[in-house]
């Protein structure tokens, strides 16, 4: 949304306001002004006309203008009724050279998760990607992912479900069943990042988050959960900014985004294994660590662990 469409419907949200009012406010035609009126009509909000002027009396349920309309963070909301993948899209959008972009569509056809995983992503859940251009060497690229989670299970906690962070990158609440156990619940959202860059710089980061909304039970795959499911329908324009406004916080501030990644774990104080590329490491998860590692107090001493699966495991 640009500009001055932004601030026409802000005006009418204040409204009534008449279209002569607005031009002269905005720097404007009044032919302007109605172009702008019947665009924001044409992307589902409600704009009621009389002789006291216009006014907003309703906001669409979802879609790129909804949610930047009440915004308090600084992400354009490029917005697709389907598409293959909000990451992919992400990436052509990044190669632009734009920033601060959240991707966001109603349903992902191709989407993927860590390691080239199938994640099924249908119509009504959240499914958005994040154009970054962060001031960050490439090493620690690694907790923005970790913002990403605490923003989503924050978003998640307002609407009622009690969600936790199991390390990695997933978005957890806990299951009583026994085929929860080892992934420390039943998954709610998942976090995919990528970046391009040279070994002492980044080009961009795309953050993909994607998070079972509004859907039904049978629609997930085994061990998965969505917010209907725990507590019923969500409203997802809200549920999307809250997501970004909370991102936007944190994102700068990488020791507050430890801190809050840890209140949140249910990783931490677990005994757990995690395969890495260079084996398996044993122990009680104790600490998380800039950029994100885990550490691991084994047998053998405290191991940092920068990438791996992680099983949580039954106490001895």
């Amino acid at each position: 949304m640009n500009d001055t469409r932004r601030a026409v419907l802000d005006a009418l949200a204040d409204g009534p306001v008449t279209g002569p009012a607005l031009a002269d406010e905005l720097g404007v035609s009044r032919n302007a002004v109605w172009k702008h009126v019947e665009a924001l009509r044409g992307a589902g909000f409600e704009v009621s006309s009389d002789d006291t002027g216009y006014a907003l009396e309703s906001v669409p349920e979802f879609g790129g203008p909804a949610v930047e309309f009440g915004l308090d963070a600084p992400f354009e909301v490029e917005y697709h009724e389907s598409v293959g993948s909000t990451n992919d899209r992400a990436r052509q959008v990044a190669a632009t050279g734009a920033a601060d972009v959240a991707v966001v569509a109603d349903e992902q056809t191709g989407s993927r998760g860590r390691l080239d995983r199938e994640w099924s992503a249908p119509s009504g859940g959240v499914w958005t990607s994040l154009v970054l251009r962060p001031d960050l060497p490439p090493a620690h690229v690694p907790v923005l992912t970790l913002a990403a989670a605490v923003a989503t299970t924050d978003a998640a906690r307002e609407a009622g479900v009690p969600a936790e962070i199991k390390w990695p990158n997933d978005v957890l609440v806990e299951g009583e069943d026994k085929s929860a156990t080892a992934r420390g619940g039943h998954k709610l959202a998942g976090i995919l990042t990528e970046m391009e860059g040279e070994a002492d710089r980044v080009s961009w980061v795309v953050v993909g988050i994607g998070v079972n909304a509004n859907l039904d039970a049978e629609d997930l795959p085994e061990g998965a959960t969505s917010l209907r499911d725990e507590n019923g329908d969500v409203d997802r324009r809200r549920f999307v900014q809250r997501l970004l406004e909370r991102f936007d916080e944190l994102r700068d501030d990488p020791e507050e985004i430890l801190d809050a990644w840890r209140d949140r774990s249910a990783t931490l104080g677990q005994r757990v294994r995690v395969e890495t590329a260079d084996g398996e490491v044993v122990g009680e998860a104790v600490d998380v660590a800039l950029p994100g590692a885990l550490l691991v107090e084994t047998e053998d001493g405290r191991v940092r662990v920068h990438a791996g699966d992680c099983e949580h495991l039954r106490p001895e």
